[in-house]
């Protein structure tokens, strides 16, 4: 199959290499030298530009499939929006009105779309509740998705994304802790669904989570944590403790407010195998170099 891949950071570089492993024909978009640089060693072909920019795609051939994985490095809301929804416009404007248009586009959305759920399961069936100006953004880009006519959507809420460079530790274990759960999916496994998302077509038109087999309490994670490194567990704070213990960003506290446990029933049932299914085989490497 040729893909596009739009946006070559962390989960789209590793996408470029990956699909071109096996044996695919892959363009990568990306404004960033560095990650075009990486997408050309990866043995894509690589196009700069911006995602929501038309004249970007005079340079990207026909292909079978999109995804999107662009990302707004931290940006606000106005970022987001410029990014997910003007953007995802745009591709699908311009894909679109083409002869040989893709049979799919994938999106990479986020489980933030769920808000709080006092720590309930959540699944592709529950309401999306977003709390932030951001995680609305990411809910309105779903719909553009959903709405397209031109090609199938696939919406991907992808979990906290963790791996090479992304490992986080001291989080857990140089600093108090704030309850609530917790969910992941290493970068290979978030890499590997969205390949099969966009090669199989399994989930045209459909919301699938990308989430590990195993949401884990933070006190839980940080008292195995300490417990590899040998070390005694960090305090522990509840949320009500640490929002009253100085001002956070919108990020920060979205994270701090919303408890929710992420089933990923659907990714596993259309017939992905993971990796790394929890936490304990994900963060192995991680521990291993860092404990000698």
């Amino acid at each position: 199959m040729r893909l596009a891949i739009l946006g070559c950071g962390y989960v789209g570089g590793e996408l470029c290499r990956q699909l071109v492993t096996s044996g695919h024909e892959v363009v990568g978009v990306d404004r960033c030298p560095k990650a075009l640089s990486r997408t050309e060693a990866a043995g894509a072909t690589a196009v700069a530009g911006d995602v929501t920019d038309p004249d970007t795609f005079a340079s990207v051939p026909d292909v079978d499939a999109i995804l999107f994985t662009a990302s707004t490095a931290g940006g606000d809301a106005a970022a987001a929006r410029a990014t997910f929804v003007a953007g995802l416009e745009t591709v699908i404007e311009t894909f679109g009105d083409r002869s040989n248009p893709p049979a799919r586009l994938v999106y990479t959305s986020s489980t933030g779309v769920y808000g709080d759920h006092n720590g309930e399961w959540v699944d592709e069936s529950t309401p999306i509740a977003p709390q932030s100006a951001k995680t609305e953004v990411l809910a309105t880009a779903e719909t553009v998705v959903a709405d397209s006519a031109a090609m199938a959507g696939v919406v991907a809420r992808i979990a906290g994304i963790y791996g090479p460079g992304r490992w986080g530790l001291e989080r857990y274990l140089d600093r108090p802790v704030t309850a609530g759960w917790k969910n992941h999916a290493h970068r290979t496994d978030v890499v590997g669904a969205l390949s099969m998302l966009a090669v199989s077509g399994v989930a045209d038109d459909e919301v699938v989570l990308v989430v590990d087999d195993e949401p884990v309490h933070r006190w839980t994670f940080a008292d195995w944590l300490a417990d590899r490194f040998g070390r005694e567990p960090t305090p522990r704070v509840t949320v009500e403790e640490r929002l009253a213990a100085g001002e956070y960003s919108d990020r920060t506290r979205r994270r701090l407010t919303t408890s929710k446990r992420c089933s990923n029933h659907t990714l596993r049932s259309l017939g992905y195998e993971f990796r790394y299914p929890t936490y304990r085989e994900g963060f192995r490497p991680a521990i291993e170099a860092a404990t000698g």
